[in-house]
């Protein structure tokens, strides 16, 4: 009797796992409708010139991720909430009004004819690349912790 119960519990597990499997990492083309309305905001005060070509939600596991690409080439990355977490402009710049003031001040103090056409943020800090092939890793209070 051990052992058939062993079993059942086993496979109740073994089905739990796969059908967790073949739910995660789900891509599903959405509206920029569908969009958390502060990602909505963020892209049409920041780039309502741009054509969108897709937007596409991500679900991995228990977390929701939303990507925007457009024509031009330029692709943002939103969190479960709406929330930038990484803009890629490509050969443009990033709008200046999404990146914090105090990266923008060190970009125009060193590195005064670049212009920064990608930025990551997490929650360690930020990363940038600028037009030079610059990469340049910011810590939460704005202090540069590496720069390839």
């Amino acid at each position: 009797m051990k052992g058939f119960i062993k079993t059942g519990i086993m496979a109740i597990c073994c089905m739990f796992a796969f059908c967790n499997c073949t739910m995660a990492g789900k891509d599903t083309p959405i509206r920029i409708s569908q969009l958390p309305p502060v990602a909505q905001k963020i892209i049409k005060a920041h780039f309502s010139r741009n054509k969108v070509a897709m937007a596409k939600m991500e679900t991995e596991w228990l977390e929701k991720s939303y990507d925007v690409v457009f024509t031009n080439g330029t692709k943002i990355e939103f969190d479960k909430n709406g929330n930038w977490t990484d803009i890629d402009c490509k050969y443009n710049a990033v709008p200046s009004a999404i990146v914090p003031v105090k990266i923008r001040k060190y970009v125009s103090s060193h590195y005064p004819h670049a212009k920064i056409v990608k930025i990551d943020r997490d929650r360690r800090g930020y990363e940038i690349e600028l037009s030079g092939d610059i990469d340049i890793k910011f810590n939460k209070n704005f202090e540069v912790t590496e720069i390839d």
